[in-house]
Formats: structure tokens, C-alpha cells, sequence
């Protein structure tokens, strides 16, 4: 039975951890963190994805867990509604359609609830050295243990430790989208129903939504910012950057930056990463790590959970890595190519006119005969992209 060492615990890492056991392997997955992250933004599920999580046998699970958006507004400083939309949420797309939108922490314990049995779970460690031979890899942990392993997979996101210690350093593949994004709980205090509400001015965004059946919601502060330095472990400091940022703001800021002091933070620049290969010997990348088209792109999500089930099929029909691991990449990198480019189609300068153009547009729609079809034509990118890649049976 070959070992396979997964780093990381998170939406890619969980999904391969499953399929490779489904197929016979003995995978380890090993996770900085002490603990199951929780927190995190909502995430979207969608086109080729989906038939991953239905073979998984939790589809059903996650629709039941689904934000169940009905819709958004923008208001201005002072807390007035300027539009409200039902068509579709900045976060989610479409409200009609059969996307699953997704708290990202309730994703993760889905797919784990289902990859437990033969899978070992190392958490509070994380990978310092790796050593590739002609028949394994010796892997070195933080812990100062060494083991053995057939394969290792990269599955640590954007900032991925296994790809900087077999590929190159992070800069040689991150491409900073001029976008910054933090996200974090907060009470739901505007009583928000399945709702979401946003703010603009230029070059910031504020929203808040609500989150698993209203009791609690999600905040957004979003500005867009050449390459900052900061600490990405030090919250305090990003704290900091963000208070700086909003100072002065309206609507709702004040309160979102005063619950961000007592809350979990996820804070990062939007960031794709592009490379020339997913994979070196007998090591491999996956999701984020490999291929992040950023939050911008809406396809983060769905890229990592169909390339863990490709990854782990391919391993399943060839015996020999390299050609498992060229079949993943023929698979891989056309879907992954066309949905990085939907990033370049939401990356605007957002200019006062080009707010109050976003607001004038919406509160046409309601009045624009056939608005459905206006609706789908404008998604057609990417729902396009979401569904260009078939799913094989393994």
C-alpha cells in the first residue's frame, strides 16, 4: 500500500485524503495548525465540483448547510438602501441556480466527516525538509521527527511550504491582483435574513452577510493596495493595517473594526498562483498551492475539490508516479487556465464612477425585459469555465 503524506487540512487536502483511501492508498495528512481551522469566508461549489461532492456521497449535506442567500444590497454612509438585488449576491452568483455556497469551516467538516476511516491526522506539525530518492521521500517535521512516504502532496495553499521547498520561493509564482480581502465573524446586529449588504467607496469595500441561519454573520473589508509588508502570523499587526485603512468610513465600519479586535481573522492579499508544472519526482501540488486563481476568480473552491479527485485518480490508474502525475496535469491545467482568467474579468479600479455605474446598472435591472436571460449572459463566463472539465470514472 503506497503512502501518500497530504499537507494540509483543508478543502484540497481533506478531498484527496478520501479519494486516495477510496482507491487504496494509506494517506497522512499533516496540518500547521493545532486544531480543525474554523472561521473563514463563504465559499462556492459549483459546475464540475459538484459532481466531485456528489460522489463523495455529501452533496445532499452541503446544500443543507448552504448560506441560502436571497439576495443583496448597497447602501451609503449613512445606512440608506441605494439597491437591492435578488438576482444574484456578490459572493454567491446566481440565487436560482444549483451552485451550493458554503460556509468554507462547514465545508472542511463535511468532507472530513467522510475521510476519517484509514486516514492519519497529524495536527500542530507541518513539513521542514524533504528529500526525494529513487524509491521515496524522507520528510522532516517541525517536531524534529523524519519519516518515509511514498508520494507527498502539497495541499497548503497559497502560501504553500511544500512548494518553497521543492519549487522555488513564493515570489517566483504569486501574482498580486492589487486587492486586499479580510474576513471575520461578527454578531449578526443588523438582524440580516439570509442577506447580504454592502458599502462601497472608492477603492474599499465593507459588507456583512449572514451565516448559518442568521444566528451569527461574516464581515468583509476589502481595499485595493499595490504588494503590502506585513506579517501574515502576526494578527494583531493586520488588525492594525485594516483599523488604518477604514478610519473614517461610514455606514457600519466603526462597529465591524471594533468586533475585529475579539474576532478570528482571515486576512490576505488576492493572489493567483501560476506555474509551469504541478509537480517534481515524487512530489506533487494541489488547489491553492498549486494553481490558486484567488477569490476573485469565484473558482478557488471548485478547483481544489475536482483536482484532489483527478490527482488521487490518476495515481489510481498508474502505477508509475510520473505518469499519474503527467495524466493530472493534462487534465488539470486546461480548467485550470480558463477559470485563473475569470480574476481578470472582476479585477476593476473601483473609481466613484465606476461604483455608480455597478449601483445605476442594478437598479436597471428589474426593468430590463428578459432580465433572466440578461442575468445568465452576464454569468456565462463563468459558468462556462466552472464546467469545462468532465469528470472521468477512476
Amino acid at each position: 500500500m503506497r503512502q501518500v503524506l497530504i499537507s494540509g487540512a483543508g478543502i484540497a487536502g481533506t478531498t484527496l485524503a478520501y479519494w486516495l483511501r477510496r482507491h487504496g492508498f494509506a494517506p497522512t495528512v499533516v496540518e500547521r495548525a493545532p486544531t480543525p481551522r474554523v472561521g473563514g469566508h463563504a465559499v462556492d461549489i459549483r459546475g464540475t465540483a459538484l459532481g466531485v461532492v456528489e460522489r463523495m456521497g455529501v452533496l445532499g449535506r452541503l446544500r443543507e448547510l448552504s448560506t441560502d442567500m436571497r439576495g443583496m444590497s448597497f447602501v451609503n454612509a449613512a445606512g440608506k438602501t441605494l439597491v437591492k438585488v435578488t438576482e444574484h449576491t456578490l459572493t454567491g452568483g446566481l440565487t436560482d441556480s444549483d451552485d451550493v455556497e458554503i460556509l468554507r469551516d462547514d465545508l472542511i467538516d463535511v468532507l472530513a466527516s467522510v475521510a476519517q476511516e484509514g486516514v492519519e491526522y497529524v495536527y500542530g506539525d507541518w513539513i521542514t525538509g524533504i528529500a526525494q530518492r529513487p524509491d521515496g521521500v524522507r520528510v522532516a517535521f517541525a517536531d524534529g521527527e523524519a519519516r518515509d512516504f511514498d508520494l507527498v502532496i502539497g495541499a497548503d495553499g497559497q502560501h504553500s511550504t511544500v512548494r518553497s521547498l521543492v519549487f522555488g520561493a513564493e515570489k517566483e509564482f504569486s501574482h498580486h491582483l492589487d486587492t486586499y480581502l479580510a474576513v471575520f465573524t461578527v454578531p449578526n446586529f443588523l438582524e440580516l435574513d439570509h442577506w447580504q449588504t454592502f458599502h462601497l467607496t472608492p477603492g474599499k469595500l465593507a459588507g456583512l452577510y449572514s451565516a448559518r441561519g442568521n444566528t451569527e454573520a461574516r464581515a468583509m473589508l476589502g481595499f485595493q493596495a499595490p504588494e503590502l509588508d506585513f506579517d501574515r502570523h502576526d494578527l494583531d499587526q493586520q488588525r492594525k493595517l485594516l483599523a488604518d485603512r477604514f478610519l473614517g468610513q461610514g455606514w457600519e465600519v466603526p462597529r465591524l473594526v471594533r468586533e475585529m479586535a475579539s474576532s478570528e481573522l482571515y486576512f490576505d492579499s488576492m493572489t493567483q498562483i501560476r506555474m509551469d508544472r504541478f509537480s517534481d519526482g515524487r512530489v506533487a501540488l494541489v488547489g491553492d498551492a498549486g494553481y490558486g486563481p484567488s477569490p476573485l476568480s469565484g473558482q478557488g473552491t471548485s478547483l481544489g475539490l475536482a483536482g484532489a479527485y483527478v490527482l488521487a485518480g490518476s495515481l489510481a490508474v498508474h502505477s508509475d508516479h510520473r505518469a499519474a502525475f503527467a495524466e493530472y496535469e493534462r487534465e488539470m491545467r486546461p480548467f485550470v487556465l480558463r477559470n485563473q482568467a475569470l480574476a481578470s474579468l472582476n479585477q476593476k479600479k473601483q473609481t466613484r464612477f465606476a461604483q455608480w455605474k455597478q449601483i445605476q446598472s442594478m437598479r436597471m435591472l428589474p426593468y430590463l425585459p428578459f432580465r433572466e436571460r440578461v442575468m445568465k449572459a452576464v454569468m456565462r463566463p463563468l459558468t462556462e469555465a466552472s464546467n469545462a472539465l468532465v469528470l472521468k470514472e477512476y
